[in-house]
């Protein structure tokens, strides 16, 4: 039988609060699971809105312990009721002065299988992110689901192929790519750099935005979420770039292994070749 995992993702505005903002994802989920989606990912710092376009102390208060905060214990119980695999990208506090941009990862039966945090933190003009969060330092897990083996590279993360290629090593299936870019900055690249890393490393990418203009500062995120497929190609249609969306597609996990085996490049990698990579 065909291995087909159907799979969503949320693109939201921000609602103003969080309590309002993890009602309107749980109604997402729910909304998903009716409609056969089994894992589905939110967008980075979900439950907050994107206060890295100012640098002010006053926000670290969006952070919360994982997998022990109030998000993630929320996140589980959703995982449980809806019987979906979930990524919930949160501000993670791990003790004082230790803050990060993580993903937790829930299994569909609400076990907190691990988190992801973020390695590549930008600090330029609207993404002030050195000024909250510490590089990640917990490699590159992939997670083994209840729909496969599933993989987070978060962002920024997106501009260095160094770290899909390991998620592709350690045997990902599907990465989700939770994000919050805007227009002026790289909006040409978005439908670019993640169906290349798809291509590059065989296998499938969620690749979501938020939408719309926040408080904290003029960034305008342009939504345009999507799926796409071993081959580069997108899975049904682009999400819009000015509403909230919730995009439920079917991917063929199948298609991994043929690509594999018609591509062949993780055999033809070169890693005796490619030590300069790593030099300083």
């Amino acid at each position: 039988m065909p291995n087909v995992v159907t799979a969503a993702l949320v693109q939201a505005t921000w609602t103003g609060d969080t309590e309002s903002m993890l009602a309107k994802h749980e109604e997402h989920a729910r909304e998903a699971a009716r409609r056969g989606a089994k894992v589905i990912g939110f967008q980075e710092v979900f439950n907050a809105p994107y206060f890295c376009q100012v640098q002010d102390a006053e926000h670290y208060r969006w952070a919360e312990e994982v997998p022990d905060g109030p998000t993630v214990r929320r996140m589980r119980d959703l995982a449980r009721e809806t019987g979906m695999v979930v990524v919930a990208p949160v501000f993670e506090v791990e003790q004082s002065g230790h803050y990060y941009n993580t993903a937790a990862v829930i299994d569909a039966d609400g076990a907190y299988l691990g988190k992801y945090r973020k390695h590549h933190i930008p600090q330029v003009k609207g993404f002030w992110e050195k000024f909250y969060f510490r590089p990640g330092n917990l490699g590159w897990p992939v997670f083994d689901t209840a729909v496969g083996k599933v993989g987070v590279y978060i962002c920024y993360d997106r501009h260095f192929p160094e770290g899909w290629r390991q998620l592709g090593l350690n045997g990902a299936q599907l990465v989700y790519n939770p994000s919050a870019t805007h227009r002026g900055l790289s909006a040409y690249l978005w439908q670019l750099e993640q169906p290349a890393a798809a291509v590059a490393n065989e296998y499938f990418v969620a690749a979501i935005n938020r939408v719309g203009v926040e408080e904290y500062g003029d960034n305008d995120f342009y939504g345009t979420s999507y799926f796409v497929d071993p081959r580069g190609r997108f899975v049904g249609d682009v999400a819009g770039d000015s509403e909230e969306e919730l995009v439920v597609r079917e991917l063929d996990f199948d298609l991994i292994d043929e690509v594999r085996q018609q591509w062949a490049f993780y055999r033809d990698r070169r890693p005796d070749a490619y030590e300069g990579l790593v030099r300083p």
